[in-house]
Order: C-alpha cells, then sequence, then structure tokens
C-alpha cells in the first residue's frame, strides 16, 4: 500500500509541475510576448509621460491617458537604461499601485525606486491593443522641476491666458496643460508646443484629450492650473500647479 501510495504521488506531482510548464509557456513573460499573444488585435497608442515626485528621487509618478473602455492596464519595465528601449523582449510587467488624478481622466502608477529604467504602459479596447512610446525615466540624473508661477493675463473675460518660463529646464518638446475646478475634477487638458494657452483657445493646440468643448468658466470661481513641460523620450522636466480666481 504505502509503495502504491508514493508511485501515485509522485505521478500527480510529475502532473502538476507538467501543467505548471505549460502554463509559463503560454503566459507573456515579457511586452514582445504580450504583443504577439495580442497579434490579432490593432496596434494603437497609449498617451503617457512620467515625473518624480516634488523632493524626491525615490518615488515616481507614471500619467497616462484611459481611453473609455480600457482594460488590463499594464505597467512593464527594463532592468536598466543601457538597453534599446525599442527591443519589447527588455520590458518586464511590473505590479504597481495605480491611481485616479484629475478625477480620474488620468491616472497614475506610482513608482518607489531609486533606479533608472525605461518604462511603457499598455492598456486593451475592442479590438485594439495600445501601448505607449518608451519612456526614459530620470529620476535620479534630472528630477522633476516643481514650481508655482505662472502669469496670468485675464484681460478677455473667462478667457483667462497662460505664460509660463521653462524655469532653467532644457529638452521640452511638448508642454501639457490642465484647467481642473476647486476640487481638482478636469475640465480641458491640451498640449502646445508654445509657452502658452488662453482657456479656451484652440488656434495653437496640437493635441486635444478633451472629448466635448469644455464649459465656460464661472466668474469669481477658483481654478487650478496645471503645466507638465515634457521631453521627446516623455520625462517631464517641469510642473508648475497654481490656482486662480477667475474675472
Amino acid at each position: 500500500m504505502k509503495l502504491k501510495y508514493l508511485l501515485f504521488l509522485l505521478i500527480t506531482i510529475s502532473f502538476l509541475f507538467s501543467c505548471s510548464e505549460d502554463n509559463d509557456i503560454t503566459t507573456p513573460r515579457n511586452l514582445e510576448e504580450y504583443i504577439n499573444v495580442n497579434s490579432g488585435r490593432e496596434l494603437d497608442e497609449v498617451i503617457a509621460c512620467a515625473a518624480s515626485a516634488d523632493g524626491s528621487t525615490s518615488t515616481t509618478y507614471i500619467f497616462y491617458y484611459p481611453i473609455d473602455g480600457a482594460t488590463d492596464i499594464r505597467y512593464y519595465e527594463t532592468e536598466a537604461t543601457d538597453v534599446d528601449e525599442n527591443d519589447f523582449s527588455n520590458y518586464r510587467r511590473e505590479a504597481l499601485t495605480s491611481s485616479d488624478v484629475f478625477g480620474g481622466k488620468l491616472q497614475q502608477f506610482t513608482r518607489s525606486d531609486s533606479e533608472e529604467a525605461w518604462c511603457i504602459v499598455t492598456y486593451l479596447t475592442d479590438g485594439k491593443l495600445h501601448k505607449s512610446n518608451p519612456i526614459r525615466l530620470k529620476n535620479d540624473t534630472n528630477s522633476t522641476v516643481w514650481e508655482e508661477e505662472v502669469t496670468i493675463d485675464q484681460t478677455e473675460s473667462l478667457m483667462p491666458k497662460f505664460t509660463w518660463s521653462d524655469f532653467d529646464t532644457t529638452d521640452n518638446a511638448i508642454y501639457f496643460q490642465v484647467i481642473s475646478d476647486e476640487d481638482d475634477e478636469f475640465i480641458s487638458g491640451t498640449y502646445t508646443y508654445d509657452q502658452y494657452f488662453q482657456f479656451y483657445d484652440t488656434s495653437n493646440v496640437v493635441l486635444n484629450i478633451n472629448t466635448t468643448t469644455p464649459e465656460d468658466l464661472v466668474a469669481d470661481a477658483t481654478y487650478n492650473f496645471t503645466l507638465m513641460a515634457v521631453s521627446e523620450d516623455n520625462w517631464v522636466n517641469l510642473v508648475i500647479e497654481n490656482s486662480f480666481i477667475v474675472q
């Protein structure tokens, strides 16, 4: 009886081990394999960038815009920066905490690690696999500058014009502006190449995440202005945050 039990146990362990091996083969272990598994889907983009926390080189925020219907949102990262960022086999999935930004219009992963790397955000929608461009994390070598100063010209009623400085940051390829209400709920999100934006004039807007035209601002109400100066490799060199009262 003991011999039969031992043989049964060995066969069971062997079977379970074999199943485990099969699952390991079919489960994507890196971004390249994940893309291959979803080869039947159309490849699309994710708008994403990253910034180090104010005064910290060990906390990084990876911001991304999840369009309606986004599911299976994933974060992938390389082990170092000295790799080919366009070789997706270098990216391994990491489990990071995600939270809402601007009332959920954007979301962010929070990364606690002082080491630098490349990262990519992905998610699925109906028939599509969305993937961000590689993001170069520079939390140690080029920490994000956080400022408050922005010039607000309210000559035109209910249409404030925001103008900002680079605060000695360089390599800024594009500027992302967000207007939110006093509770930080999203109102408007736009991108410009210029160092100014007027609400709501889209004549110099090159990318817009608003699905509809925002409602007019309300006189004497308090709003928040957020600016991100983003490099070509999607690192946020500068963040400006300021509240203002509409005139």
